[in-house]
């Protein structure tokens, strides 16, 4: 199995309105899990899910921010593992490109280290576009809220 995971996904809203659902930790929490992402070059946190012990996963994802362009790219280190001290390491990217009167949104998770079961890769390539399709599920309810006020 490839250590690589990619999808693209097209959303009718301009960059700034998709990047607030990738960069503000209390939309995250809604389509991804409660942590403390802050859109800082240099900032640490981390995010929380249900511990996978079938998986070797604890259920904490260690990151850094790597790279931030507004509105265009934001890269992050994206660590875990079984809770013993013995991590992963890979990094999720994240790149919106405005096109067609919307965003093209395109993440590459990719440059995993360490021992990684090709269960928690399974699951998170389904997870990651479940959940960029929850993003634009909850774009288009805001949207549609606020047209209906």
């Amino acid at each position: 199995m490839a250590k690589i995971i990619q999808h693209q996904l097209f959303y009718p809203h301009p960059p700034e309105v998709v990047w607030e659902y990738i960069t503000n930790q209390e939309l995250i929490s809604q389509w991804l899990m409660p942590g403390d992402l802050k859109p800082i070059l240099g900032h640490e946190f981390q995010l929380r899910a249900k511990p996978m012990p079938e998986m070797d996963f604890d259920g904490i994802f260690y990151c850094k921010i790597l790279e931030v362009i507004p509105h265009k790219k934001l890269s992050y280190s994206w660590k875990f593992g079984p809770g013993n001290g013995e991590l992963c390491d890979s990094t999720v990217n994240w790149t919106l490109i405005e096109k067609d009167n919307g965003t093209e949104l395109l993440l590459v998770h990719r440059d995993f280290a360490g021992a990684v079961s090709p269960l928690i890769l399974t699951s998170m390539e389904k997870g990651w576009l479940s959940n960029m399709h929850k993003i634009l599920n909850a774009i288009n309810a805001e949207k549609d809220g606020a047209a209906q006020a």
